[in-house]
């Protein structure tokens, strides 16, 4: 019975982003070496640095890109008026048996890499053992939502009404392209990124995308 009202409390939820919101969806690709190295060097260490694993460092990446791009760390409270942010309060999406669960990353933006992992992790565990509090899944002004571990390389996700964006993270695969010094074989990032267009129009929405692919290609200069 319980896991049939969290069915209903998510369709609720869904249909009413849907209706109350309009909603586009961008994606884009990016060179993954970067992060798939840094990843390697990480699991070297000792501490908990090992256990950072790439979602870790996409949400990272986005919570730092996002302080440049406060149109997407905002909320569409009315038809008339949009609050935006200074603190970036990221929402996660977390699988858990009981449904999905969004809890929230309170200003992301001032947690170094390893502290933004364990509460990350700290969080998700709560979801799924069901001691998360309702003040731990509240306040979000940027969601993440990731399905790339399924092999994903594209999706919808859908906006949490009066957030005005939500960023998809896909799978990593492979693609070749043309570069001045020739045929480069690299991994391909791919994300997907939902607004509301009703506050932030394709052009500006593009603009963060491509910061943060920027971003991701040159982790290492970014920590």
């Amino acid at each position: 019975m319980y896991k049939i009202q969290v069915r209903r409390t998510i369709s609720k939820n869904m249909m009413h982003s849907f209706s109350s919101t309009a909603q586009l969806t961008s994606h884009m690709t990016y060179n993954a070496s970067c992060i798939q190295r840094y990843r390697e060097w990480l699991r070297l260490s000792p501490g908990d640095e090992k256990n950072i694993t790439v979602t870790d460092m996409i949400l990272f990446t986005a919570a730092k890109t996002l302080q440049q791009f406060d149109y997407m760390n905002a909320h569409m409270v009315s038809d008339k008026e949009i609050e935006y942010f200074e603190d970036i309060n990221l929402g996660c999406a977390v699988d858990t048996e009981r449904g999905l669960m969004v809890p929230t990353i309170r200003k992301a933006q001032t947690l170094s890499l390893v502290e933004l992992s364990r509460k990350l992790k700290e969080l998700a565990a709560k979801c799924r053992d069901g001691s998360i509090r309702p003040e731990e899944m509240s306040g979000a002004t940027f969601t993440v939502s990731n399905l790339g571990g399924f092999g994903v390389t594209g999706f919808t996700p859908i906006l949490n009404p009066p957030q005005v964006g939500i960023l998809g993270i896909d799978a990593i695969d492979y693609a070749v392209k043309k570069t001045s010094e020739g045929i480069l074989y690299y991994p391909a990032g791919h994300l997907s990124l939902t607004y509301d267009h009703r506050a932030v129009d394709g052009a500006p929405s593009a603009r963060f995308l491509q910061a943060l692919c920027r971003n991701l290609e040159q982790f290492d200069q970014l920590v």
